[in-house]
C-alpha cells in the first residue's frame, strides 16, 4: 500500500526521523554516495515546491479557470441536485411563503444551467411579492458526503417602511373616463406577503369610487393567490344616457394562475333618473337589481411594454356569465370579449405599427331571452378619448369622439322642451348602448428627432381608429345584415403628441372625423387623453 505524503520524512519538522548523515572523516564511499543521492533528491524536491505569483499572475489564472469552468458549464450537462434551501434575512415574512415561491423552481432543477436558470425565475417571483428590498441568490456546494449536490441560500432585505402612498390619474375603461386616484397600501402586515390598501377615485362629472381590499399570495394550502375587495361606485350618466348607476359589492379572486383568471362579483345596482326625462328603454330598467356574476380571463401579452409597444402580441378573452343567485332581480346575461394587438418594429426611430382588433357581444339568458334586452349596464358603448394602444380588454375607444357617442341612440322624454335650456345637452338622445360591438386601430409611432424629447420619453404617432355597435335583443337579430353592419361603421383620423410623466400619461391629439352619422358626436378639433403612467 503506498505511503501518503505525510509519511515522507520532512527536514525541521519535530517527530520526524532525521536520517543519518555521513561525517567527512568516513572512509566508506557507499556512505558518500548515498549523501550525493540525499542531496540530488533534496534538489529535486527544492525544484517541485512552486515560486510565489505575483498578483497579476495569479488574477490572471484565476479568470482562465473560471473562463474554462464557465465554458464547460455551457457546453456540458453538469449534473447537480438541490439538498436543501437556506433562507435568511427575514423577520416578519414566513419560510413558508418564501419556500412555496421558489423551491418547486428550485428541486425541479437535474443539472446546473437548469438550476441556473431556475434561480433567477425565483429571484424574480420573490420581487413581484413587493414586500422586499433585495432579494440575493446564492448557490454553494452540498454535503461533502452527498456529491452531486447543492445548498441554495435565499437571502431577502424587507421593506423598512410597509406602509405607501399613491396618487395619480388613471384610466377606467369601464367608467370609459379618467379619474383621480389615491390610494394607501399596508404590505406584509401578517407576514404572509398580504397587501392591505384603501383606495379613492374622482372622476370628473362620471364616476368616483371608494373600494378597500386585501391580497395574498399564497396561503398555507391554498395555491392561487387570494383576494377579495369591497367598493362602492357611482357613475353618472346622465348627460349621455339619462341615469345615474350606483352599485355596492364585493369582488373575491378564486384562481389566479399564468394566463388565467377566474374572479366571482357580488353586487346590489341601482339605476335611477333624476331628470325624469329617460327615454324608453332606459326608463323601464330603471330600479334595484343584483349581479352575481362569474368572470373568466385568459390573457397572453408578448408585447415589450404595454404603453409604448414596438413588438410582440397581444391576446385576451374575457367572459362573464351573470345570474348565479336563484332571485328574480339577478341579472341573467352572458357577456363575451375578445382583443387582438400586433406590433412590428420598423427599424428607424424607434418606430413602431400596432394593429388591433376588439369585439364583444352581449346576451341575455333564460325563459323568452330573445324577446328580452339585454341589461344596460352590461352593453358596450363607445367612444371616449382613451388611448386604444393602452387599453387592453374589449372594444371600448374611437378616438375623436364623445364618451358614449356613438351607436345607437333614443329619443328623450319632453326632448323639443328641453332643447331650450341651454344646460342641457342639445341633441336630446339617450345612448343606449349595443350588444354587438367591433372596434379596430392603426397607430404609427416614432421618436421625434431632438434629443431633449427622446431622453423624456416624448414621441409622436398617427392612428386610424373605426368602430360600430348595433342591437340584437329584442329579436332585432332577425333584421340584422353584414352589410348594413359594415355600412354602420364610424370611423376618425388623426396624428398627435404622447407626454409620458411620473403622474399621468398625456396624449394630446388632433382628430379628423372620417365618418359618423346622425346623432353622433364626434367632432373634428383638439382631443386631450390622460391615462395611468404605469
Amino acid at each position: 500500500m503506498p505511503a501518503s505524503p505525510d509519511s515522507y520524512p520532512h527536514f525541521g519538522q519535530p517527530g520526524k526521523p532525521i536520517p543519518n548523515i555521513p561525517t567527512p572523516e568516513s572512509d566508506d564511499p557507499e556512505d558518500f554516495v548515498e549523501i550525493e543521492e540525499e542531496e540530488e533528491t533534496d534538489d529535486f524536491e527544492e525544484e517541485e515546491e512552486p515560486e510565489p505569483m505575483i498578483p497579476d499572475a495569479q488574477m490572471h489564472m484565476d479568470r482562465t479557470r473560471m473562463e474554462a469552468l464557465f465554458q464547460r458549464l455551457s457546453s456540458e450537462r453538469v449534473p447537480v441536485r438541490v439538498h436543501d434551501v437556506i433562507i435568511k434575512g427575514n423577520t416578519k415574512t414566513k419560510n413558508s411563503l418564501i419556500q412555496s415561491e421558489v423551491e418547486d423552481l428550485l428541486k425541479k432543477a437535474t443539472t446546473f444551467q437548469q438550476l441556473l436558470r431556475a434561480a433567477g425565475h425565483a429571484n424574480a417571483r420573490l420581487q413581484r411579492l413587493d414586500i422586499f428590498e433585495s432579494v440575493n441568490i446564492t448557490l454553494d456546494t452540498g454535503p461533502p458526503e452527498l456529491p452531486g449536490t447543492a445548498n441554495v441560500i435565499v437571502e431577502v432585505s424587507e421593506s423598512t417602511n410597509p406602509l405607501t402612498g399613491d396618487i395619480g390619474l388613471f384610466s377606467k375603461p369601464k367608467a370609459r373616463s379618467w379619474s383621480l386616484e389615491g390610494s394607501l397600501k399596508l404590505k406584509n402586515l401578517f407576514g404572509y406577503g398580504d397587501l392591505w390598501d384603501t383606495s379613492v377615485a374622482y372622476g370628473w362629472g362620471q364616476a368616483s369610487e371608494v373600494s378597500a381590499g386585501f391580497s395574498v399570495p399564497k396561503f398555507k394550502a391554498f395555491p392561487t393567490p387570494l383576494t377579495a375587495r369591497i367598493s362602492l361606485l357611482s357613475q353618472d350618466w346622465l348627460k349621455f344616457s339619462s341615469y345615474k348607476e350606483r352599485a355596492f359589492g364585493t369582488s373575491l379572486g378564486l384562481v389566479s394562475s399564468g394566463n388565467h383568471n377566474l374572479s366571482y362579483d357580488l353586487s346590489w345596482r341601482t339605476l335611477t333618473d333624476p331628470s325624469q326625462m329617460s327615454s324608453h328603454t332606459v326608463r323601464r330598467q330603471l330600479g334595484h337589481g343584483l349581479l352575481s356574476a362569474l368572470k373568466y380571463t385568459f390573457k397572453i401579452d408578448r408585447r415589450d411594454s404595454p404603453l409604448r409597444p414596438t413588438r410582440g402580441h397581444a391576446f385576451v378573452s374575457t367572459t362573464q356569465i351573470g345570474g348565479l343567485l336563484p332571485d328574480f332581480r339577478s341579472l341573467r346575461f352572458i357577456r363575451q370579449e375578445f382583443d387582438l394587438r400586433y406590433a412590428v418594429p420598423l427599424g428607424f426611430y424607434r418606430a413602431a405599427l400596432n394593429v388591433g382588433i376588439s369585439s364583444g357581444v352581449v346576451f341575455p339568458w333564460g325563459s323568452g331571452f330573445l324577446n328580452t334586452p339585454s341589461q344596460l349596464p352590461e352593453r358596450f358603448f363607445m367612444g371616449g378619448n382613451s388611448s386604444p394602444v393602452c387599453t387592453l380588454g374589449g372594444p371600448t375607444s374611437v378616438l375623436g369622439f364623445k364618451a358614449r357617442g356613438l351607436g345607437p341612440a333614443e329619443t328623450r322624454r319632453n326632448a323639443e322642451e328641453n332643447l331650450n335650456d341651454e344646460s342641457s345637452d342639445s341633441s336630446g338622445m339617450d345612448f343606449i348602448g349595443g350588444d354587438l360591438a367591433v372596434t379596430a386601430f392603426a397607430d404609427f409611432s416614432f421618436d421625434l428627432p431632438l434629443r431633449m424629447f427622446r431622453e423624456a420619453g416624448i414621441h409622436a404617432h398617427a392612428f386610424a381608429c373605426t368602430g360600430s355597435l348595433t342591437k340584437l335583443t329584442e329579436n332585432a337579430h332577425r333584421e340584422f345584415s353584414f352589410q348594413k353592419f359594415r355600412e354602420s361603421f364610424r370611423s376618425s383620423a388623426g396624428f398627435g403628441i404622447i407626454v409620458p410623466t411620473k403622474l399621468f400619461r398625456m396624449e394630446v391629439n388632433y382628430c379628423y372625423i372620417l365618418k359618423q352619422q346622425e346623432h353622433d358626436r364626434g367632432k373634428t378639433g383638439v382631443q386631450f387623453s390622460f391615462s395611468s403612467p404605469l
